[in-house]
């Protein structure tokens, strides 16, 4: 049975270009075999490349992360349009960093931080804002950030859960049983994240900065509530071809 074969049979939906990636990515016959092997036993492509592609940066990815996904583009897509050069930039909840690192790639001179509660997160993150010399520490939401930020903030990004505690059994089991719960499960509603970022964003946001926080579409409305209640304005914006929403919220 051939590679392209196999990953069908297994349900990759993109199978011819998964197993050209696996084919240029493997450096003799019986890894190639070992790494198609992986994929059709579930594990997720990026996993297996060691890389994501994401807003034209490859992303390291190791085992145990939460993969970037290409809907979250949205997202840095509009942070450009507020950021200027010399922003101060926090990427929350940032996983391997990889909203950070476009929004530093496209920018340029941009002061960048992020911060993540899970260890592997926070090393793949470490690399890839390497070149941006962005500063990534460990620990939960704002708090191992450094004090000397608080409201200095020009952007804070944040992908953090969104997906309701009883829908996870529904994702799909590459992201389901290879990516850690903390980065999947957003609470009963989906919101409980999203509501402790917002509920300190002011604190931290500069004058005339902006909260920007990827959500669900059905959780949109929530996200913005918890954003308005503590004093944000804001707006929901949705891309159907990415399948994708984010909530902005600006500071006064």
């Amino acid at each position: 049975m051939t590679i392209v074969a196999r990953l069908r049979a297994a349900g990759c939906v993109f199978a011819e270009d998964e197993a050209r990636l696996l084919s240029t990515e493997a450096r003799t016959p019986a890894e190639l075999d070992t790494m198609v092997q992986r994929r059709v036993e579930g594990e997720p492509l990026e996993v297996i490349l060691g890389w994501a592609e994401f807003h034209g940066l490859r992303i390291a990815v190791e085992p145990g992360v939460f993969v970037p996904r290409q809907r979250s583009e949205l997202l840095v897509r509009h942070a450009l349009t507020l950021a200027r050069p010399g922003a101060v930039v926090v990427d929350l909840c940032c996983g391997t960093g990889a909203l950070g690192a476009a929004i530093a790639a496209e920018l340029g001179e941009i002061r960048l931080y992020a911060a993540d509660i899970e260890p592997a997160a926070v090393r793949c993150a470490r690399l890839n804002v390497a070149d941006a010399g962005g500063e990534v520490f460990e620990g939960d939401l704002y708090a191992p950030l450094p004090p000397s930020l608080r409201g200095r903030v020009d952007l804070l990004v944040v992908n953090a859960p969104y997906v309701p505690t009883d829908a996870i059994a529904m994702m799909p089991p590459e992201a389901r049983d290879h990516e850690p719960r903390v980065a999947l499960d957003g609470g009963q509603d989906g919101v409980d994240v999203h509501r402790r970022v917002a509920a300190e964003a002011p604190q931290w946001l500069a004058p005339g900065g902006h909260l920007l926080i990827e959500t669900g579409e059905s959780q949109a409305a929530s996200t913005a509530e918890a954003m308005a209640r503590n004093g944000l304005t804001p707006e929901v914006i949705t891309d159907d071809e990415l399948y994708a929403t984010i909530v902005v919220g600006a500071g006064g």
